[in-house]
C-alpha cells in the first residue's frame, strides 16, 4: 500500500500514546502470510466481494467483543437476536470454568517502551487461578499468528514501565485464547453451517480418526436439513510463549525493514 505522507502512514499503522507514536501489533503481523486468508480470497473470487464479506465479519466480530466483555463482568446489556445463540454459549461455559475478567482492563490500551509498540488486550482474565491474557476471537479455528498477537501482550505487560503505569494486581502468568462462534447443525449428515459477514459456508463432518475419506453419507448441497443455531465456544490456554515472543520480535524486525523509508522520516528508527 502506498501513502500520501507521513501522516497517513502513521494513522493507518499505529497509534499515539501520550503524544507517542507507535505501530499497531496487529498491524505489525501483517507482514507474516496468511494461507487461510488466502484461501478466503481465492473462495470469495474477487477481492471487492472478499474485502465485503472481511468488512461485514469484522463488525459482527466487535459486537460479539462489547457484548461478551459487559456479560463476563456483569454489565448490563441488551443481546442482539443476531448472536444471542453464541453469547448464551458463553455465558454457559464461562460459569462452568469460572472464567473471571477484570472490568479495569477490557479493552485496555498496552505499550512496550522497550521495543516500540502498542495494543489493545481484550482483556485481562483470572482462570483456574492464573492471572494472564484473555484473547477473543470469533473464527472457526486456531491460528498461528494469534499466539503472535497474545505474545506480544504478555511481552508488554511484563515491562516494569508497564506493569506500575496500570497498577496491575498480579504478575502476568499465561495467556488464553476464548473462540466464540456460532453455526446450525445439519439433522441428516452432521455437516455445518456457518453465516458471518453475509456469506454462508457449509463445513463437512470431520473424517473419520484413521481415514482420510469424507463420510458417504453427506447430503446433497440442497439437501441438507438444518437445526436452529446453536453456540461454538473453545478456550484454549498457551503457557509457553517465549518462542512466540522471539518469532513476534523478529516480524517486527522484518515490518520496520518493509517500511524503513517512513519510520526513518518519522524519526521513529
Amino acid at each position: 500500500m502506498r501513502y500520501k505522507d507521513s501522516s497517513e502512514f502513521m494513522a493507518e499503522m499505529g497509534h499515539n500514546r501520550d503524544g507517542v507514536w507507535f505501530p499497531r501489533v496487529t498491524k505489525i503481523l501483517d507482514v507474516k502470510s496468511k494461507p487461510g486468508l488466502d484461501v478466503f480470497f481465492r473462495e470469495m473470487g474477487s477481492y471487492e466481494s472478499a474485502e465485503e464479506v472481511k468488512n461485514k465479519s469484522a463488525v459482527e466480530g466487535s459486537l460479539v467483543h462489547e457484548v461478551v466483555q459487559k456479560v463476563a463482568v456483569g454489565m448490563p446489556v441488551d443481546i442482539p437476536e443476531s448472536i444471542r445463540p453464541a453469547v448464551e454459549m458463553f455465558q454457559t461455559f464461562s460459569d462452568k470454568r469460572g472464567i473471571q475478567l477484570h472490568p479495569d482492563f477490557i479493552e485496555r490500551p498496552v505499550t512496550s517502551l522497550k521495543n516500540k509498540y502498542t495494543g489493545t488486550v481484550d482483556a485481562l482474565a483470572e482462570i483456574d487461578g492464573k492471572f494472564g491474557v484473555l484473547d477473543i476471537k470469533t473464527s472457526t479455528g486456531f491460528f498461528r499468528e494469534y499466539n503472535l498477537q497474545t505474545a506480544a501482550y504478555v511481552l508488554a505487560l511484563q515491562e516494569y514501565e508497564t506493569k506500575q503505569l496500570l497498577s496491575l494486581p498480579r504478575e502476568i502468568e499465561t495467556r488464553w485464547i476464548l473462540r466464540i462462534n456460532q453455526h446450525r447443525v445439519c439433522a441428516k449428515c452432521r455437516a455445518t453451517l456457518r453465516e458471518k459477514g453475509g456469506r454462508s459456508k457449509v463445513r463437512l463432518p470431520a473424517r473419520q480418526a484413521g481415514s482420510n475419506r469424507i463420510p458417504e453419507n453427506i447430503c446433497a448441497e440442497d439437501a441438507h436439513e438444518w437445526g436452529p443455531t446453536e453456540g461454538d465456544v473453545e478456550l484454549r490456554e498457551f503457557p509457553y510463549y517465549y518462542g512466540d515472543i522471539k518469532a513476534f520480535l523478529a516480524a517486527k524486525t522484518l515490518w520496520e525493514w518493509e517500511h524503513n523509508w517512513w519510520l526513518k522520516q518519522m524519526g521513529y528508527l
